[in-house]
């Protein structure tokens, strides 16, 4: 038979002990009393089985030792993961049992820790059990009271998990039962300890010159009144002709007693003597809470006012305490007046107040640290902070060489998750830290505080540890941290401030708008520098136009470049912007949009905007074949984010982004010849002069594509960049030379014969061909605006031209524009003849080349010869 079926049986119950049976079911409601119902039924597959096992657990026990039950899910018993104790009512009990199961990785689903009140035989048999009433019991003993605590763990919690949570309950049991056992005598030295402080009177001599042993006792009397939780207790004896104090036999209490299964490292007073002294610890206690446990250490003071030794408590402030008013703590509050008067400010005046609010925030470790001269410091340099939003550190390194204290105070609107993050990598890095802990404080207050523990190398160790050679960090040094603290709190809006303070082109007002504008995905992406650049460009843009940025991030890989498109009015789709980029010969690798929405307000343009980043990456290939062998160079970002570390009127930025304009407006075509921009080196327009001969050797029936054409230019830049030069050189007005001419054609007919493949050595002739029998063009045509013609026209004599099929005219006019093309055949001087529009798109000379035949016979006896278009 299986638990759950024995569990759920009537016979297990009438084998109950009679007074126990009869209470079952107001046990059960007490039990499940703090639970919500369905809390109750989400985590706990049966409350009824997990009130039995529970109960079964408990039906024996010796008072002062600890039942404990670990339940594998497949164990039967139908409860799942789960733990189950019982024992003796004691404070910490279930704050100790989940801050351990937190430790080893556990997860816990539902805590059930109702507190029973039993009666028991000698034997620790359950005679009977009710649930506690706190009212009806408060004034009766504690005996009789035991806490049944049921933690249900995650499903999936792994058995070797278990089983270890299994083994490590009973010792904490052990050490919340040796704690509180000892609770009750730690109280009593404290109290002890404070009426021999009280006799001593002034006659002590110690290193604590703002400290009098009455302060001292009144502190302890403070811990003692609910104030301190203590944990344990050690006394320490410095013996004769010995410097650093041993442990006292038979002294150790609670936490600190022998027995326990707590390691802590111990810090041990030596050098010179104190009357108080307070540390952190290193190691997290695992009892009220998961918290570093405070070391606080007294002096033992004989009738005389000498100092034989140290008693050392260890402890955590209560809730109570972590909240009082600084001035109500014994020697905090002394010292904080101090401080106060020390400024020349009395307490009740304005500035006064101010200081106290800001030591009423100090983390209870720095208030008993520093003494008064040090906490004035702090707090009149944390009054500047908030008015001149500006960062502030403070640094105190443990004398026992384990931690350095970092105290952070930054604007509130300042402080973030991530900048917290920054924070803590920066000081780990630079104070050489193994790990680190923080504490945040952020208040109706201006101002935000930070506290960090930086760990050191070594300071995990569990051997007591006495005063080190610790040496304090540096004025520069702590500065030089501090501005990097500083630089890692300024948000984006702050850098973007920055640079348009010291820049003359925009108004900061535009600016602010657009800070607000810019979505946090643009923000995350760039820099300030960069955004200023980028609110000068979007300002210019009106609906419907555009701006480009070809770019490459410092340390990219090669061929890794950023093109930012900006859109004036509505987005656009990545299908509109695919063609064109791969068009120029690169990948588009990613696309990142963000939308600007500026409201009118009178200030700078209003409207939609967008920017789109996208990923590029230029092939090694085409790297390699490019005649511009540093074309990543070019493209490197320097000084204002947005210039070239290499400018040139026509460097590949210039050529790159006016061949995305002129594409994307309709004036050149989206095809391969685009590639020529980054191979060859040449404008947009050069390449449309290539892409009009390609045009009309396809309308010359030549028998390679366009792509096949293209495919060879790209395989031979160079002999491309010549032909353009050699087009210049016969019709550029400015720069036209029969010399140069000449010497350029040698130059390409050379580069022709060096070419290895027969199709491309006719494709390049062909091409050269074209140039040659070229007799005009518009292409260095102008108009009164000095923009060029959208279409071009070249005035060709066909007998030159070998490609061309029989009969030849004596002249040829070929027009082409991404909108249109034609050609005009003409077979002499003087030909009539007129014009008709063709749908044979790749074939349309043909039909014009049958026309004007046809028109010669047509018009013999007015004409000799036609002419078509």
């Amino acid at each position: 038979m299986t638990v759950s079926s024995e569990l759920s049986s009537e016979a297990w119950v009438a084998e109950l002990p009679d007074n126990l049976r009869a209470g079952l079911h107001a046990l059960e409601e007490g039990y499940f009393r703090h639970v919500g119902t369905d809390e109750a039924d989400c985590e706990i597959s049966s409350a009824e089985l997990t009130f039995r096992a529970h109960l079964a657990l408990a039906l024996t026990r010796q008072p002062g030792q600890g039942a404990v039950r670990v339940h594998h899910p497949d164990d039967g018993s139908g409860l799942g993961a789960a733990v189950q104790i019982v024992t003796d009512d004691m404070p910490m009990l279930v704050d100790s049992v989940t801050a351990l199961l937190a430790r080893l990785g556990g997860t816990v689903r539902e805590v059930i820790h109702p507190i029973v009140t039993v009666e028991r035989d000698a034997d620790g048999r359950l005679l009977a059990a009710r649930p506690h009433d706190a009212d009806a019991e408060r004034a009766g003993p504690a005996t009789g009271r035991e806490s049944w605590i049921h933690l249900q763990l995650h499903p999936a919690t792994s058995a070797e998990l278990l089983d270890e949570i299994a083994a490590a309950v009973p010792g904490v049991i052990g050490d919340v039962r040796q704690v509180s056992k000892d609770t009750d005598a730690i109280h009593a030295v404290l109290h002890e300890l404070a009426a021999g402080l009280d006799g001593v009177g002034d006659t002590v001599v110690t290193a604590d010159t703002d400290i009098a042993p009455s302060d001292c006792a009144g502190l302890l009397r403070w811990m003692a009144d609910g104030n301190f939780t203590v944990l344990g207790y050690a006394r320490y004896r410095t013996e004769t002709g010995e410097s650093v104090p041993v442990l006292v036999p038979d002294t150790a209490l609670g936490v600190l007693h022998p027995g326990t299964g707590i390691g802590f490292q111990v810090p041990v007073g030596a050098g010179a003597p104190r009357l108080l002294r307070m540390t952190q610890g290193l190691v997290p206690v695992t009892m009220q809470r998961a918290v570093y446990p405070f070391f606080i250490g007294v002096a033992d003071v004989n009738g005389a006012g000498e100092i034989r030794g140290e008693h050392l408590f260890i402890g955590v402030f209560t809730v109570t305490a972590l909240h009082e008013n600084v001035l109500d703590i014994p020697v905090v509050g002394t010292r904080v007046r101090s401080a106060i008067t020390g400024s020349g400010f009395d307490l009740d005046s304005f500035s006064g107040q101010a200081m106290l609010e800001v030591m009423q925030g100090f983390p209870r470790t720095e208030l008993f640290a520093c003494d008064a001269a040090t906490l004035r410091r702090i707090a009149a340099a944390v009054l500047n902070v908030g008015l001149r939003r500006q960062v502030r550190l403070f640094l105190r390194v443990d004398p026992y060489g384990r931690f350095v204290a970092a105290m952070v105070y930054l604007p509130r609107d300042r402080y973030t998750t991530a900048v917290r993050l920054e924070m803590q990598d920066i000081l780990v890095r630079e104070l050489g830290g193994a790990s680190i802990d923080y504490s945040a404080r952020v208040s109706e207050s201006e101002l935000a505080s930070v506290y960090f523990t930086i760990r050191l190398p070594g300071a995990d160790t569990t051997e007591p540890v006495r005063v080190s050679s610790a040496e304090e960090i540096s004025e520069p040094e702590r500065l030089r941290i501090q501005n990097l603290l500083g630089e890692a709190s300024r948000t984006w809006d702050d850098h973007l401030n920055d640079e348009v303070s010291a820049s003359t082109v925009l108004d900061p007002q535009i600016v602010r708008r657009y800070c607000e504008a810019f979505p946090d995905g643009y923000k995350q992406d760039f820099s300030a520098r960069r955004a200023l650049a980028d609110i000068d460009r979007l300002e210019r843009l009106r609906a419907g136009s555009i701006d480009q940025h070809l770019y490459r991030v410092a340390d990219a890989p090669a061929g890794s470049w950023r093109f930012t498109l900006y859109i004036g009015g509505a987005g656009i789709s990545l299908s509109q912007v695919l063609p064109v980029l791969q068009s120029l010969g690169v990948e588009v690798l990613d696309e990142r949009p963000y939308r600007i929405r500026r409201e009118a307000d009178g200030i700078g343009t209003a409207g939609e905007r967008w920017i789109y980043d996208f990923g590029l990456l230029a092939s090694p290939e085409l790297l390699r074949a490019a005649l511009d062998q540093d074309l990543d160079a070019e493209l490197l970002e320097v000084g204002s984010g947005m210039r070239a570390a290499a400018t040139s009127a026509t460097g590949v930025r210039d050529r790159f982004t006016e061949a995305f304009d002129a594409i994307w407006y309709g004036r050149a075509e989206a095809d391969g010849l685009n590639e020529l921009v980054l191979r060859a080196g040449l404008s947009w327009r050069e390449v449309a002069v290539l892409r009009t001969y390609a045009k009309y050797l396809q309308q010359a029936g030549f028998p390679y594509s366009q792509v096949n054409i293209a495919r060879v230019l790209h395989t031979y830049p160079d002999a491309a960049r010549l032909f353009a030069r050699l087009f210049a050189a016969r019709f550029d007005p400015d720069r036209c030379s029969a010399e140069d001419a000449d010497r350029v054609e040698q130059q390409v007919r050379e580069r022709i014969d060096q070419v290895v493949s027969l199709d491309a050595d006719r494709i390049l002739r062909a091409m050269l061909g074209l140039i040659l029998a070229t007799l005009r063009t518009n292409y260095y045509v102008t108009d009164a605006d000095g923009a060029a013609r959208e279409f071009i026209s070249v005035k060709v004599e066909p007998q030159e031209i070998a490609e061309l099929p029989q009969p030849r005219p004596k002249y040829e006019i070929f027009v082409y524009s991404p909108r249109v093309e034609g050609v005009h055949l003409r077979f002499g001087a003087v030909a009539r003849g007129g014009l008709r529009w063709s749908d044979r798109l790749e074939d349309f000379r043909t039909e014009i080349l049958g026309l004007v035949k046809a028109q010669a016979v047509k018009n013999a006896v007015i004409v000799p010869v036609g002419a078509k278009g």
